[in-house]
Order: structure tokens, then sequence, then C-alpha cells
């Protein structure tokens, strides 16, 4: 299967390292808890996708959908995804609720596509 979606490794990496930062964790604890071999992260700042169920236990652990983590496989060098960087950030937030979280991630898509329209309508 060509063409189809695959992980944006760069912004599922930065993801986990947002989430691992604000919580106070090594890289080796994070991969405890995530069930996974530390080796299996480290390949992943090099670029290399982790297996399935490492995917499933990534997502999971930043309690967010696999879907964030989708692109199409010619646009693997762009940078992380904003909301997927910050997600973890706002889930980590004890005064905001999931559903005020999702709404920040909304307006943040929104603003980020906004700012990437009036950039490519304006070459300088």
């Amino acid at each position: 299967m060509t063409g189809g979606p695959t992980v944006d490794v760069k912004s599922l990496h930065a993801a986990m390292d947002a989430a691992r930062a604000q919580a106070g964790l090594s890289w080796r604890q994070v991969a405890k808890e995530l069930g996974v071999s530390a080796s299996t992260i480290s390949r992943m700042a090099q670029g290399l996708r982790p297996d399935v169920t490492a995917f499933a236990a990534m997502t999971t652990w930043l309690r967010m959908p696999a879907e964030k983590f989708y692109q199409n496989a010619d646009r693997s060098d762009r940078d992380p995804d904003l909301v997927a960087s910050l997600g973890p950030l706002l889930r980590a937030r004890s005064d905001l609720t999931e559903k005020d979280v999702s709404y920040l991630e909304d307006v943040i898509a929104a603003a980020a596509r906004r700012f990437k329209s009036e950039r490519e309508e304006s070459p300088d």
C-alpha cells in the first residue's frame, strides 16, 4: 500500500518529549511505562517508525488519537505538528478538562492554518 498515511515520527517524538519533560520523566522511565524498549524510542529520535504495538502504546500514553500523528508519505520533512506538540502539555494541566483541551487544540490548529495560508499568500 503506497501513498497511504504513515506515522509522523517527528511529531510523535516531539509530543512524547514534551509530555516526558512535563512529567519530569527520563526516556527510560517513559519506555518502562509504555512497555517498550528504550531503543524503540531512541530509534524514533533518528526518524525510524515504531511498530504498531509501540505506536498504540505511545498514543494511549499521550492520551491523543492516533490520527493526530498520521501524515502522507510525501510530507515527512516538515516540522512537527503544533497541536501534536502542545497536546500533551495541555493534557498534563490539572486545571483543564478534556473538553477544554479539545477546544484549545481546535483554536491552535485554526490559528496555525491561518498563519500558513497568510504565509502562502504573501511571499515576504
